[in-house]
């Protein structure tokens, strides 16, 4: 009786958590929404009189607002990837593994079966990174979100504003929120700022456009001073080729940590991301290089790479391991 009463407590609390984890998402769409009724209704329509530039600045408004809502979309409602079955301690492992007592033996067995993967990050020790709740065994830069509840490649982290987690899958879409975000921001103070210095000065007499101007010039700017050091370090992340976690937590390799163990270069980390195809790059649509599995490094040669030398080892029955492996990318050695 009590354990189905704890069951039935912890269920409940689930559920108020899962309703709880949309409110930062409620207060930006209600902040979002009063944003268009403010800039349309009350500067457009009501506020400006002149035909052609209303014409003007709701036409590039509604631009700017499509491709601000697109990519908050997308980074809502894109799923965090996981690893794929390949990464699963097979369940007589699991057993030897649950039932060994001894640390060492543990991680033996753990090493024997990521030999057949491409692994080369480790734990501070030295030892193969497992999930004990998922029962993976880690692939590199993929950690576990607690929030989720699921071990998500390369993860950035969990961000409360979209109710996601930020990682291979939707981190693109994520930057381009960020971005939009900001001009969405700048272009509404910088189209609004004439008609706050007219209502300030009271060469305006509309007291409900009044106080919409005025507070919209406010927010937009508030919100943008935020936005540009957000996308200032995610720029800066980018460019080194480091997730957030990444950036506190220096990942570690078979010869020791490197904080720089991914950066192959400005040009091929922005492809990492957002693909070859520049003319993708600003359109919310997934380019992202790779399958989040298996990622380039600066200091590994391609005759120690195990998907070349155990290609056989990857093969799957539906053919899904094999897409992935021709979609991987092999690791290489860049000149630094």
């Amino acid at each position: 009786m009590q354990t189905g009463c704890g069951m039935a407590l912890s269920g409940g609390l689930r559920c108020c958590q899962r309703v709880l984890s949309w409110v930062p998402v409620v207060i930006i769409v209600l902040v979002v929404l009063w944003s268009y009724y403010a800039y349309v209704c009350e500067l457009c329509l009501v506020t400006i009189e002149h035909s052609l530039e209303k014409a003007l600045y709701l036409f590039m408004f509604h631009i700017v607002f499509l491709l601000f809502t697109w990519t908050y979309w997308k980074a809502i409602f894109t799923p965090p990837k996981e690893p794929t079955k390949k990464f699963l301690l097979p369940y007589t492992e699991k057993e030897r593994y649950d039932n060994e007592e001894r640390p060492e033996i543990q991680r033996q067995i753990l090493a024997e079966f990521a030999k057949k993967l491409p692994i080369y990050t480790r734990t501070a020790n030295g030892a193969i990174r497992f999930c004990d709740r998922c029962q993976v065994v880690k692939p590199d830069r993929c950690h576990h979100c607690s929030v989720c509840g699921m071990c998500v490649l390369k993860m950035d982290h969990h961000c409360p504003w979209v109710n996601n987690c930020i990682g291979f899958s939707n981190y693109k879409f994520f930057l381009l929120f960020l971005a939009y975000s900001m001009l969405y921001c700048l272009y509404i103070a910088s189209t609004v700022f004439k008609y706050f210095l007219l209502y300030w000065s009271g060469d305006l007499a509309n007291n409900r456009a009044k106080f919409h101007v005025l507070f919209l010039l406010f927010v937009a700017l508030m919100f943008f001073l935020s936005l540009m050091f957000l996308f200032g370090y995610h720029c800066w992340l980018v460019g080194l080729n480091r997730t957030t976690l990444e950036a506190f937590s220096v990942p570690v390799f078979h010869n020791g940590p490197d904080k720089n163990g991914f950066h192959l270069g400005i040009r091929k980390n922005l492809e990492q991301v957002f693909g070859k195809r520049k003319n993708l790059w600003l359109i919310p649509v997934y380019t992202s290089i790779g399958d989040g599995l298996s990622f380039p490094m600066r200091t590994i040669s391609e005759s120690q790479n195990p998907l070349l030398s155990g290609e056989n080892q990857w093969d799957d029955e539906d053919g899904t391991d094999e897409e992935n492996l021709v979609s991987s990318h092999i690791a290489i050695e860049i000149d630094t």
